[in-house]
């Protein structure tokens, strides 16, 4: 424990050898070796390939089984909420083993570890196995009720699966049993009663926590938060079936934080996941990583579920501008939360003769550097087509010839049908010399 508290995972992994020879014939060697896997001592596979040892040593074991269970917690990124099912052999073959165990000690001494060890290996197969899983944290509950831990790994398991309301009313229980308030209750109460849509009761545990907020916008507690980013998932994992149970296609991005567990999508995305720019989300407490600009820490956290899809409308551009980042300004001169979103800029050496008009003969080339910009244009959905190119037109002209911006999609919206030909050509041109360019 020492040396891996200090870092020093390779002198832990040599000491714990002792245990790893003994584990076959001695039981309390193996749930040694499980405790330390469980205290996450060792590297991630190291542990993983301890874990297949033990229970190859001991497959008709309960109770090394249902300490087994419990470790599939810290061999698996619980962080990385929307991740795939794992996919070491490790993990289905414990579940598999305790589901039979629980049948086979049913109402006998050994059924709460088993139950606690079941349910924890069902939760980490994503989506594989939910019924077992509530199954096995409900009968706990009844088994011992006033167990505050049971009620709260129920509600956990609500979570995650996006069945918020359940989980409000597990996590108050789960409140209800201890004498202190548990940090951890109190944050996943606030996270469900937000993902439940029910503000007051979020509210009233985001101010026990001290946190400075009031209802505000989409009749949800609404505060002052530094912006943060979220691996946003096609399909996170409350929003997923048996069937179709990966995340799909994910995207990092930056939201505007509005309170502990929610925000607005900032970034417009690059791919179709279904959400974009401006809609509401729904954010886990735990981060999965940090990203570092400069001195700050900026908290990475796992897309939960979506709340609120705004519509926006979107449509894709491709520029030039004379110096880098000359677009990030055009968007401070659009109303009404309407954005032009660079996903890439590069430098690109065109043709002079082609950039002046496409249709001309190609004999003579004239070789110029152009800073080309790609991205997408986003505008509430009440907004129309002719009033946001307008302001885009005034906001361009303000750069006095600097940068030029092509939206043929923007434009036929418009109805302008000769700008969209004229437009049209341009962003072809552009995007076919960028189009090994990717977003930064």
């Amino acid at each position: 424990m020492a040396d891996a508290q200090a870092g020093r995972k390779l002198a832990a992994w040599q000491k714990v050898q002792p245990l790893r020879n003994a584990r076959s014939l001695q039981q309390e060697a193996a749930m040694a070796l499980l405790w330390v896997v469980d205290q996450h001592c060792l590297e991630r596979e190291t542990a993983i390939d301890v874990l297949s040892e033990v229970a190859e040593s001991h497959d008709q074991n309960p109770r090394i089984f249902a300490a087994l269970g419990q470790c599939l917690e810290a061999v698996h990124d619980i962080d990385d909420l929307n991740a795939p099912p794992p996919d070491n052999s490790i993990f289905t073959t414990v579940f598999e083993k305790l589901e039979a165990f629980a049948t086979a000690y049913e109402g006998q001494p050994e059924q709460v570890s088993i139950l606690n060890g079941l349910s924890t290996s069902a939760r980490m197969l994503a989506r594989q196995h939910d019924a077992i899983a509530e199954s096995s944290y409900r009968k706990l509950t009844e088994i011992e009720p006033r167990n505050g831990g049971n009620h709260y790994n129920l509600g956990l398991f609500f979570k995650t699966r996006g069945r918020f309301a359940d989980g409000v009313a597990a996590n108050q229980v789960a409140a209800s049993l201890v004498d202190e308030v548990v940090e951890s209750y109190e944050w996943n109460l606030g996270i469900c009663a937000t993902g439940a849509r029910n503000a007051e009761l979020a509210l009233d545990v985001w101010k026990r926590m001290g946190q400075a907020i009031e209802i505000g916008r989409f009749g949800l507690p609404d505060g002052s938060y530094a912006q943060c980013k979220v691996k946003l998932a096609e399909r996170p994992l409350a929003e997923r079936t048996a069937d179709a149970d990966d995340p799909g296609a994910e995207e990092t991005i930056w939201i505007e934080r509005l309170s502990p567990c929610h925000g607005i999508i900032r970034s417009v995305l690059y791919q179709k996941l279904g959400v974009d720019y401006g809609d509401v989300i729904l954010i886990d407490g735990a981060p999965i990583t940090h990203h570092t600009y400069g001195e700050v820490q900026v908290p990475v956290f796992p897309h939960l579920a979506t709340l609120v899809r705004r519509n926006y409308q979107l449509f894709d551009f491709a520029g030039t501008q004379d110096t880098a980042r000359q677009f990030a300004s055009l968007s401070s001169e659009l109303d009404d939360d309407a954005v032009i979103y660079a996903h890439s800029e590069s430098v690109t050496v065109m043709c002079a003769n082609c950039w002046r008009d496409p249709d001309l003969d190609h004999d003579r080339h004239e070789s110029v550097e152009k800073q080309v910009v790609r991205g997408r244009i986003a505008a509430p959905p009440e907004m129309s087509p002719a009033r946001l190119l307008e302001m885009i037109d005034k906001a361009v002209e303000k750069q006095a010839g600097q940068c030029q911006l092509y939206a043929p999609d923007l434009c036929a919206a418009a109805g302008l049908h000769e700008r969209e030909r004229i437009d049209g050509r341009r962003f072809a041109l552009l995007t076919g010399n960028a189009a090994n360019q990717h977003p930064s």
